[in-house]
């Protein structure tokens, strides 16, 4: 006689989610960010500052608090997300300290905390709250309604610093286009999700470059030539720079026409000639860009940007060490626009390189969890998103090297902004919750033995 046995039932998958990977880290980092707060103390009083473990203790709350809502809601997320904004936001706010105690009246180390602060507790709403980020896609004409409305209200307030880009109300202040970031990356990742095939494959072809039809391609064309209108007007053309190459970028992504890239960086060119041949605040600036020493040779001492060269050439490659440069002689912005000249000096080209890293990192995991899904949404969404960070890294850092003309904006996470730094924060929870998705396995591959994550539209 033979027995028959019914095929033994595969063995329950235990799928890495990597969450103890993500706490470790965590804790590396605040390790860092309080190694750095105490260094500075030293350097500059000899002593640690008596409040290192109230820093110290209320990062690692931040921390333990968005790590738990991570842990809960989105176990499957890349582990490497949340570490990484949370040293950068750590080293952010130790430069900005080191350079408060060059200028005793002007303080702003405990308002970027509070700013940091409301920057986590946004992520933990998002996190906790968005529980899928295809929903945004229903929203896609409300939040380009909503972004543009941002965008217009501070032409009717006073000018800072040349430029109509902030809202103040009382001792209350904030940038409502860095909001306006996020809602415009949620409508052109909806809007070419629903037109990709007609982007791509219908129009009329010119040279090499397949152009859509205006039906198509006028609305979302339309929607940012008034975006970067608004912002000419305003003065505010670091960000209708990264309005553009984020226009462009989803684009390419969208159509996979390579063809688009070379017409960005075409238009690009051409009106950058345009706004610094007349417009004289951008003028000036490309005039700096050109000749950075002109103001030394002419007998007035260097300017901003002949500064932030020499702060960075005094760094060296090991830098002269946290409290001991001279960075504060760049004057106003040093703890905003500048301050990557603060960490090029004091931390020196390997502690530079280290921050460069971190960014590329961060961006390089948010491409990775667009690439991962197959609904259209997400992944241009993804991609968008971490765009706007590599755009704006690369807009800051070439401006304060000199390698492209300085543009007025704030270094994700490190430079003192309280809008800035809540924006960031909640792009990297729309990354938490699509990374999430993206590595979170499928039911019917679980029950099969397949772990590969897919995503399909079901929205």
């Amino acid at each position: 006689m033979t027995a028959t046995t019914a095929d033994a039932p595969p063995p329950e998958l235990r799928l890495p989610k990597r969450r103890g990977v993500e706490l470790s880290l965590l804790i590396g980092a605040v390790l860092i960010s309080v190694y750095g707060y105490a260094a500075v103390g030293l350097a500059r009083n000899n002593a640690v500052p008596p409040d290192v473990a109230g820093y110290g203790g209320g990062l690692g709350l931040l921390a333990l608090l968005a790590h738990l809502a991570v842990r809960f809601r989105a176990p499957y997320a890349d582990p490497l997300l949340l570490p990484i904004a949370l040293l950068l936001n750590g080293l952010g706010l130790v430069l900005i300290y080191r350079l408060d105690l060059e200028t005793p009246k002007d303080q702003a180390a405990p308002t970027q905390l509070v700013w940091s602060t409301l920057g986590v507790a946004f992520f933990i709403a998002v996190v906790v709250f968005l529980r899928d980020h295809r929903v945004l896609q229903r929203y896609a004409y409300l939040s380009v309604a909503t972004a543009l409305v941002l965008m217009i209200v501070p032409i009717f307030f006073p000018a800072v610093n040349g430029a109509k880009i902030w809202i103040r109300v009382g001792g209350f202040s904030f940038q409502p286009g860095e909001f306006a970031k996020i809602l415009l990356a949620v409508f052109f990742a909806a809007y070419l999700a629903a037109n990709r095939n007609a982007l791509a494959y219908t129009g009329r072809k010119i040279w090499k470059l397949q152009l859509p039809t205006g039906r198509v391609l006028g609305p979302i064309v339309a929607i940012w030539l008034l975006s970067v209108g608004v912002l000419i007007l305003e003065r505010d053309l670091g960000t209708s720079l990264l309005f553009f190459g984020l226009f462009v970028i989803m684009l390419y992504v969208a159509t996979g026409r390579i063809g688009w890239i070379a017409v960005g960086l075409l238009l690009a060119a051409v009106g950058a000639f345009v706004v610094g041949s007349f417009e004289p605040h951008v003028h000036s600036r490309v005039q700096d860009w050109i000749d950075p020493f002109a103001s030394i040779d002419a007998g007035q001492g260097p300017g901003q940007l002949a500064q932030s060269l020499f702060a960075f050439a005094a760094g060296g490659m090991l830098g002269t060490g946290l409290g001991l440069g001279h960075s504060i002689l760049i004057g106003f912005a040093a703890k905003s626009d500048f301050i990557l000249a603060t960490a090029g000096e004091e931390l020196g080209l390997t502690g530079l390189t280290a921050i460069f890293m971190l960014y590329a990192l961060l961006v390089a995991r948010g491409y990775r969890a667009g690439l991962a899904l197959r609904d259209s949404f997400g992944r241009l969404l993804s991609i968008g998103l971490a765009s706007i960070l590599a755009l704006q890294v690369f807009v800051i850092a070439g401006g304060v090297m000199g390698l492209i003309p300085l543009t007025g904006m704030a270094m994700p996470f490190l430079a003192q902004g309280g809008s800035s730094v809540v924006t960031n924060w909640i792009i990297v929870a729309l990354l938490i919750r699509v990374s999430d998705l993206a590595r979170r396995p499928h039911p019917d591959q679980v029950e099969t033995g397949v772990i590969a994550p897919i995503l399909e539209d079901e929205l």
